[in-house]
């Protein structure tokens, strides 16, 4: 992991007339580090990340990544530079091949024309490359089935494949055990963590469930009526009292 913020987060605003969603927000995320916005429902999570990705401009503040700001750009100037996003709603092709929706990103990234999907199967290179994504995943034996027949779980890590086909440097996730079971859960846990520590990639990370968090983060960010209400390891974040009265009552905990 470096020192160096991947991404920086100067006073980050967005109001929808007198409206305020989310307010002054400041703060860094390390390449190669695994951090966590946790928060309340109403907390501003959603607007935040769609202010950061590119899917609106704020309101106010600046957003820089690798060191160039990045404030306001759509999401298709973003994606190029290595942020990318994927979605709490499984966000895939259904009645493509499991393999044809890595290579779909794959085609866009290497500069081919969609047009030209028809003749991939005589992109060894892609598809080779499409291949050792998937087992990175690890469901390369999933790979000539119909995305449509995958089991839920299956769905979102094919949705990570593809995120990944497009090499980012950083990957906001949001909810990524959204609707699943505690197996699908334990299994997304532990790919976060392999693909962070194995190949250096760095993920922000929206989530409900504590467990997934306390096991995957190193630095947790805490959004409370549209503020950063805390941030720190998750010693410091399990201690705060602020933090466990903004979860109703204070049920933070990583068995929740």
């Amino acid at each position: 992991m470096t020192t160096e913020p991947i991404l920086k987060i100067q006073n980050l605003g967005h109001s929808y007339g007198k409206f305020t969603v989310i307010r002054d927000i400041s703060l860094q995320v390390s390449g190669g580090e695994i951090s966590a916005l946790i928060g309340p429902n109403g907390a501003g999570k959603t607007t935040f990340y769609n202010a950061v990705s590119g899917r609106f401009r704020p309101t106010k503040g600046k957003v820089y990544f690798h060191g160039k700001e990045i404030t306001g750009l759509p999401a298709h100037k973003v994606v190029p530079r290595g942020l990318l996003r994927s979605f709490q709603i499984t966000n895939i092709f259904p009645e493509l091949l499991v393999i044809e929706n890595v290579m779909v990103p794959l085609v866009v990234h290497h500069g081919k024309a969609l047009s030209f999907f028809r003749r991939l199967r005589k992109e060894k290179k892609l598809y080779q490359k499409a291949e050792e994504i998937l087992e990175k995943i690890g469901i390369l034996d999933q790979a000539y089935r119909p995305a449509k027949e995958l089991a839920y779980g299956d769905k979102r890590l094919v949705e990570m494949a593809i995120v990944l086909a497009r090499d980012p440097k950083l990957v906001m996730l949001d909810e990524p055990t959204a609707g699943m079971n505690p197996e699908e859960t334990d299994r997304m846990i532990f790919l976060i963590k392999e693909l962070a520590e194995r190949f250096g990639t760095t993920f922000f990370i929206t989530e409900h469930d504590m467990k997934v968090v306390f096991s995957v983060a190193s630095k947790i960010f805490v959004l409370h009526q549209g503020g950063l209400l805390a941030q720190g390891d998750p010693a410091a974040i399990k201690a705060n009292a602020q933090v466990r009265e903004a979860y109703l009552g204070g049920t933070v905990d990583d068995k929740s």
